[in-house]
């Protein structure tokens, strides 16, 4: 106990220095612990993605239409148990800047297929029996007041026009990284509009979803798709729900790179902070640890002491790092709700955090370490504070 009470006092010898130390550490462990929670919620859609799912779109590109005649040709492969089909809309709501996803769907299976969308079963039978009713997610609804019964108008951008929407339900997600902010409108609302105003946009969506009965013959069953319609005027691309997930990520890599390498030197600012904090502590306590020699203290003691101020000062600023992390975090997961599912930080984040503290803890201490074995009890004494 003494130990450590020796350990706790050199710590606070210098106040206003620990202070400051600590402070600088927190902050940097928070900022790596944001940056890393940023990248895992980038992620999060794809980690959320069912195995048993498989989507189903244009070789060229998601921007390039399907005929919905495949769906009946889908069903017929084997392996296959059940096939949607979804389309993105891209409409305005009162201003650009109120961007959310919006599809068009089919609303007799869709929300079979993507049972992470919960909607309460009378609200479900409203939806199915008007044609221009929506189910929009809680976090979309509570983003801008909507309520059951709303009128919406959407001002469309692929699709040209005013077009008017009714909430018949608001959807909530079976668990906390399923999206709340979609905007499910039906597909025969769009392609009966089309119809009239479009005739050659008619009867095409975006992508299939498909249900497979054995999640291990994806690939199988992918080549399979792919090669029933090999040849065709629209071919296609099979992958796994978190393939399709990931590629959307993928645009965004640049930013995610550039991420990681902030996160990196995050890492390298934390060490400096306190590797220069104990390289002062060594300069100033050389005739100290000269004296501890004289007074028969071994190497190991000294050891102990100078890892144990070190680990002292980095556990507390990463202590304190968790804190503001979790405060900031939650501040920051209400104001990106509406980006993000689920903008928060797991476990594994806070024990990395905490984990690197530790480590440059252990870092910052070898230097001093190195200079008060190797310093001679001659050599020490000779410095006068």
């Amino acid at each position: 106990m003494r130990v450590f009470r020796l350990i706790f006092k050199n710590t606070l010898r210098h106040k206003l220095r620990t202070a400051l130390t600590v402070l600088g550490l927190a902050l940097a462990v928070m900022a790596f612990g944001l940056i890393r929670t940023f990248i895992t919620a980038w992620y999060a859609g794809a980690d959320a993605a069912a195995p048993d799912r498989l989507i189903t779109r244009h070789a060229v590109s998601i921007v390039f239409t399907l005929p919905l005649a495949y769906k009946e040709q889908l069903l017929k492969i084997d392996g296959v148990e059940k096939v949607t089909y979804a389309n993105w809309f891209g409409g305005i709501y009162v201003d650009p800047k109120n961007f959310f996803p919006q599809f068009a769907v089919d609303h007799t299976s869709y929300f079979d297929l993507y049972s992470e969308f919960q909607v309460p079963p009378d609200q479900f039978k409203a939806f199915s029996e008007e044609r221009k009713a929506v189910i929009v997610g809680r976090k979309l609804a509570d983003r801008f007041g909507w309520k059951l019964g709303d009128p919406i108008t959407l001002i469309g951008t692929i699709y040209p026009g005013n077009w008017d929407f009714v909430i018949r339900g608001i959807y909530t997600g079976r668990d906390e990284k399923t999206d709340e902010t979609a905007f499910f409108m039906r597909y025969d609302y769009l392609d009966e509009v089309l119809k009239q105003v479009s005739p050659g946009r008619a009867g095409e969506i975006g992508w299939f979803g498909v249900k497979i009965k054995d999640p291990n013959s994806s690939a199988g069953i992918g080549a399979a798709i792919d090669a029933r319609f090999k040849n065709s005027y629209a071919e296609t691309l099979t992958e796994t729900e978190k393939q399709f997930q990931l590629s959307f990520v993928q645009m965004s890599s640049a930013i995610i790179t550039g991420l990681q390498i902030i996160s990196y030197l995050i890492i390298m600012v934390i060490a400096m902070v306190l590797v220069n904090t104990m390289a002062m502590t060594a300069r100033e306590r050389i005739s100290e640890y000269a004296f501890m020699k004289t007074m028969g203290f071994r190497s190991f003691h000294l050891i102990g002491l100078i890892l144990g101020e070190s680990l002292t000062i980095a556990a507390f600023g990463g202590a304190v790092g968790l804190i503001l992390l979790k405060v900031i975090g939650s501040i920051a997961g209400v104001a990106l709700s509406q980006f993000f599912p689920g903008f928060s930080s797991d476990p594994i984040t806070y024990f990395l955090s905490l984990l690197i503290a530790v480590a440059v803890g252990i870092i910052a201490a070898i230097f001093p370490i190195q200079r008060a074995l190797r310093m001679s009890i001659v050599d020490g004494l000779r410095v006068v504070d």
